[in-house]
């Protein structure tokens, strides 16, 4: 935006941020890191599609916005979204810098579509939610949320496809634990009869997985406790390997977790 010329910053950065988030680059011509700053920004802006808007505002020419928004250096860069500052830096950082803050600032793609399919899994509506975050990752592949979410809605019902998906999630710090539960569960809800030895826990710890697949978590887990209290090391530890991946999956808090937990402790 050619900020040399007036504009109103209700319209242009209040109202504007509740559709699409809005960048106001505060700046000065006599400052010199705002000179480097500033094509950077515009570069970024334009890498975005139209995720976000850039605004550049001229503090000599606009004192009174600045002043409002309590900018006391230039270059001052805040993030506006709904209406408000929801983050901010000051100075000329560096680009990786930015990129990443901006990554972590700015709301996910598609955040409707992830809520709406959030809401369908709740409701007990999977195949609704199914659909909407295969939408939102043909259009966006990378969208981790998307295909955490999809990892978990496919998980029992098409393992291998939850393993595939969750392969891309591994590396990701706040979705790795998923990813090593998904591979604890996903062997288990595609195991073959027949791999597995003989023994007299084979037929309880194959009931266990019948509950797991059917997402009866209360029954498998209860099923599993009891494995492990007759033979804890059949299928390689895999009655304990279980239990800890659903109190995973499910959540510490979660009401299954907490009735079990004390139960799974007590069995060694």
């Amino acid at each position: 935006m050619n900020t040399e010329q007036p504009f109103d910053f209700q319209c242009e950065v209040i109202e504007q941020s509740h559709d699409t988030p809005v960048l106001v680059d505060f700046w000065t011509e006599v400052c010199t890191p705002c000179q480097m700053l500033t094509p950077v920004l515009e570069k970024l802006a334009l890498e975005g599609e139209g995720r976000w808007k850039l605004v550049k505002l001229n503090t000599d020419e606009y004192p009174d916005i600045a002043s409002t928004y309590n900018v006391r250096g230039v270059p001052a860069v805040k993030l506006f979204i709904d209406g408000e500052v929801s983050s901010e830096f000051s100075g000329a950082i560096p680009e990786q810098r930015i990129r990443e803050w901006l990554k972590i600032e700015l709301p996910a793609l598609y955040e409707k579509e992830l809520t709406l399919a959030a809401q369908f899994a709740q409701q007990g509506k999977p195949a609704m939610a199914v659909s909407l975050l295969e939408g939102v990752l043909h259009k966006e592949p990378e969208n981790l949320l998307a295909r955490a979410l999809l990892v978990r809605l496919r998980l029992f019902d098409h393992p291998e496809e939850a393993l595939r998906l969750s392969a891309s999630l591994e590396s990701e710090p706040q979705y790795a634990a998923l990813a090593d539960n998904v591979r604890v569960l996903a062997r288990l809800c595609s195991l073959r009869e027949d791999s597995l030895p003989e023994d007299g826990v084979r037929v309880d710890y194959l009931a266990a997985i019948a509950e797991l697949k059917q997402q009866h978590f209360d029954a498998a887990l209860a099923r599993f406790i009891d494995v492990i209290v007759q033979n804890r090391y059949y299928d390689d530890d895999g009655s304990r390997k279980a239990c800890i991946a659903i109190f995973r999956f499910l959540g510490e808090e979660d009401e299954v977790t907490r009735k079990y937990r004390k139960l799974f402790d007590r069995s060694f």
